[in-house]
C-alpha cells in the first residue's frame, strides 16, 4: 500500500503497534498434574503427570524405560509399541492419563528369569494372526524400517514362529 495515504504517519503507526503489542496479557495457570497409576512390567507405579503427557514420555522420561523409542512421533513407525492390558498400542499417540490403572508391558518386561522372550511372539504370534509370510508382512505394515533390515526381521519372526 505504498501509494495509499491514510492520513497516519509511519511514526504514529509504529507507536500504535508498540502500544498494542506491549499490553499485558493475562497469565493462564498451568493445569494441575494428574495422578496416574500404572502397573509397568509387573511393578505398580504412581505418577503425577501433566494431562498432555504421552504414555511414551511417561515411560521414558518419568520411569527411565528406554526400550520404547520415539521414532516418528506420529504412530507410524512402531518404535514406541508397548502392550497395554495385553494389546499392542503405539504409546506416542496415547495419553498416559487415558491408561490410568492399566497394565503396561515394555520390551524390558518381556524377559523371564533373565531369558529374553521373542519379541515377535509377544507382539504378533500371541495374537494368533501371523501364520504365513504374507500375514507377517501385513502385520508389519506401518512399521517403517529405515535400516534396510526388513527381510531379516521377517526371517526372525519366521524363526520365532518355529520356536513357539
Amino acid at each position: 500500500m505504498s501509494g495509499v495515504h491514510l492520513g497516519i504517519s509511519s511514526s504514529d503507526m509504529e507507536m500504535q503497534m508498540m502500544q498494542t503489542h506491549t499490553a499485558p496479557r493475562p497469565t493462564i495457570p498451568a493445569p494441575e498434574k494428574i495422578p496416574v497409576r500404572l502397573t509397568v512390567n509387573g511393578v505398580e507405579m504412581q505418577l503425577k503427570l501433566a494431562p498432555w503427557t504421552t504414555l511414551l514420555d511417561a515411560l521414558r522420561d518419568h520411569l527411565d524405560l528406554t526400550g520404547p523409542k520415539k521414532g516418528c512421533d506420529h504412530g507410524q513407525c512402531g518404535a514406541c509399541t508397548v502392550l497395554v492390558d495385553g494389546r499392542r498400542i503405539v504409546s506416542c499417540l496415547t495419553l498416559a492419563v487415558m491408561k490410568d490403572g492399566a497394565k503396561v508391558t515394555t520390551i524390558e518386561g518381556l524377559a523371564t528369569d533373565g531369558a529374553l522372550h521373542p519379541l515377535q511372539q509377544a507382539f504378533m504370534m500371541a495374537e494368533g494372526k501371523a501364520k504365513t509370510d504374507d500375514e507377517i508382512r501385513e502385520l508389519m505394515s506401518g512399521n517403517i524400517c529405515r535400516c534396510g533390515a526388513y527381510p531379516n526381521i521377517v526371517a526372525a519372526i519366521q524363526q520365532a514362529m518355529g520356536q513357539s
